[in-house]
């Protein structure tokens, strides 16, 4: 398996329709830059317009040629969410591939979302989860299309579990074991859909990614620790975008990998297959966890083949 994998590996993706959530900093707009160089027509959606604007002008500046659109999306919002997605259903005909990367991280007092879930978990994962599920019959439509989850180096951490129990955290809030649930949450959920896919014949594939330690204004709610570590261990967006890049563009992915980077447990390096959690190779929590977010979300999540 090619080992020192780069943007210069990536097929060009003319032709091609992607969309990127939290497309306006950091990772997302790195993989959004990216994929426009490579002549990909990339939908951007950021929360705050004025921030996703600013974000495609320095696109712009970057790849003057490039095929880029803005929309409205706010995932902590699941009727914004809806909304969204059935005007981007009439607008455009394909959808090759959608990219989950948006993420709030640990702010320091809990929050929640429109619907009233803890605002990580809502964000990161409900959100998602009803996206991908309204985006569902567009990317059907497209021959070999995919979908990138992206999860975090903190989903097989310490606090990484899935708190049946409180999973609002209602009881007592914990910014990084809710992040860490959050996270997981998305592992779970696309190792759930990939064996749904995977069930119903389905042409759609769905792969995992994560960035390893890379510097991002993510981890503005760290404090001084934050940007001690992030001097000392973080990578560059530029590397920390290559394993969503390789999960989204590589002819050789296959649903149910997992894409991270290859050195110091996999905090820095190359894009390469990783580890996920063991929690995905129980069916009983990843059926459980799917069940617990149609139910909180109202969704019915149905696989055509």
């Amino acid at each position: 398996m090619m080992s020192n994998w780069t943007v210069d590996n990536m097929p060009s993706q003319k032709g091609k329709t992607f969309l990127v959530t939290g497309a306006n900093s950091g990772l997302g707009f790195g993989t959004s830059v990216a994929l426009a160089k490579k002549g990909a027509k990339v939908i951007m959606t950021a929360r705050d317009l004025s921030k996703g604007t600013k974000a495609m002008f320095d696109l712009k500046k970057e790849a003057p040629t490039a095929d880029v659109e803005l929309m409205q999306l706010d995932l902590a919002d699941l009727n914004q969410v809806k909304a969204f997605a059935n005007a981007f259903k009439e607008k455009y005909q394909q959808l090759d591939v959608l990219i989950n990367n948006a993420g709030v991280m640990m702010p320091a007092k809990r929050d929640e979302t429109k619907q009233g879930f803890e605002i990580q978990f809502g964000t990161n994962h409900l959100g998602h989860f009803v996206l991908t599920n309204e985006l569902l019959e567009i990317l059907e439509k497209t021959p070999d299309s995919r979908i990138v989850v992206l999860s975090s180096l903190v989903a097989k951490m310490n606090k990484a579990d899935i708190y049946w129990d409180d999973l609002h955290f209602e009881k007592s809030y914990d910014k990084m074991a809710s992040y860490a649930q959050s996270k997981l949450a998305n592992m779970l959920f696309a190792a759930e859909l990939d064996r749904r896919l995977k069930k119903q014949r389905s042409a759609i594939t769905c792969i995992m990614a994560h960035p390893g330690y890379t510097a991002t204004n993510l981890q503005q709610h760290m404090g001084w620790a934050g940007r001690i570590l992030n001097f000392l261990m973080a990578q560059k967006v530029e590397m920390g975008i290559l394993p969503t890049l390789r999960a989204a563009t590589d002819p050789n992915a296959k649903g149910g990998e997992y894409y991270g980077p290859a050195k110091m447990g996999n905090y820095r390096g190359y894009p390469v297959l990783n580890e996920p959690n063991k929690m995905v190779d129980d069916n009983g929590a990843n059926q459980k966890l799917w069940q617990l977010s149609e139910q909180l979300t109202n969704t019915n999540f149905v696989i055509h083949s």
